[in-house]
């Protein structure tokens, strides 16, 4: 009982508080690489409270539906970390098929994203809507062709036990492992809306995806999305580190490797935005579709693997 406790307590701090560690050390290092000092790493915390004492202005062409938009967005992404094993190890959730009900929960946060940017009528945020779905549109089936495999691979169902094989085979080699980590951290970038797929920080609108999709939020909406957005990267950076992890590494040893890891996925997507550019709007399909033939690689791998015993 105790220790059910302890894990539902260290994953709700972890929920609540790592989503703006998460963005505080992206900005920090970025800020660093330019020689300023920047803002603390909590700036993205304290950024949530102010926007919530505001006024939320709401255009007279909206529905209900910009007003939930948001909301539901949340709650989505907020179960999805449900069924990633968390900063324990262990999944909150966990049945057969978890995996699929975790890219519904992704899709669901992303189409009420795009209906609400649509609900305001506005030239601008249409556009950025038609290109995330788009990009989406690229992506999910990458996900799903991924993680399809694995689970043939593997023979079981679920995140928890999925993981749990990668984590304790030594069949598992480096050339299986390296293609999902960099399929993981291009769905981390892309879902992220992140360098250089997009540019959180831009303010040309014929330029912006995901940004130019909330122009018409403020307020407590606009708090909702932006911890929504760094409570999604780390949800999938928590996927990456549970493949990282190995087995034996239990405790507080693997809650303290756990958030190093998801860290130090932060600290590479600040790398990144530091070092690279955001590319041209017409090929960002063709960087998104890197994800969909790492995916087919893995595929290939894995069956030589069943098969054959090539690896």
């Amino acid at each position: 009982m105790k220790d059910t406790i302890l894990k539902y307590a260290v994953f709700g701090i972890y929920i609540l508080i790592f989503p703006f560690i998460y963005i505080g050390l992206i900005n920090k290092l970025k800020n660093i690489w330019c020689g300023r000092k920047g803002a603390p790493v909590l700036q993205p915390f304290y950024d949530f409270i102010k926007l919530l004492k505001k006024k939320e202005v709401i255009s007279s062409k909206t529905t209900f539906v910009f007003f939930f938009a948001p909301v539901v967005s949340f709650v989505a992404v907020v179960f999805s970390a449900l069924v990633v094993p968390g900063p324990y190890g262990i999944s909150i959730i966990s049945f057969d098929g978890d995996y699929i009900f975790f890219a519904y929960l992704l899709s669901l946060s992303k189409f009420v994203s795009i209906a609400g940017a649509m609900d305001t009528a506005s030239s601008f945020e249409g556009m950025g809507a038609a290109r995330e779905a788009s990009f989406t549109s690229f992506v999910e089936p990458a996900y799903m062709m991924l993680l399809t495999t694995i689970v043939y691979a593997t023979g079981f169902l679920s995140f928890q036990q999925i993981l749990s094989v990668i984590q304790g085979s030594t069949g598992w080699s480096f050339i299986t492992g390296a293609p999902i980590i960099v399929a993981l951290f291009i769905m981390l970038l892309s879902e992220g809306s992140r360098v250089p797929l997009d540019d959180p920080k831009t303010h040309l609108e014929l330029t912006m995806i995901h940004e130019v999709m909330v122009l018409d939020n403020s307020g407590p909406s606009l708090a909702i999305i932006n911890y929504t957005s760094g409570l999604k990267m780390c949800v999938i950076s928590s996927i990456i580190a549970s493949v990282l992890i190995p087995q034996e590494t239990v405790g507080y040893r693997y809650i303290i490797l756990f958030l190093v890891i998801i860290a130090g996925c932060a600290l590479v997507v600040g790398a990144i935005e530091s070092v690279f550019a955001r590319v041209k709007m017409s090929h960002v399909p063709r960087f998104v579709f890197t994800m969909v033939s790492v995916a087919i690689f893995v595929m290939a791998i894995s069956f030589l693997k069943i098969f054959r015993g090539v690896i």
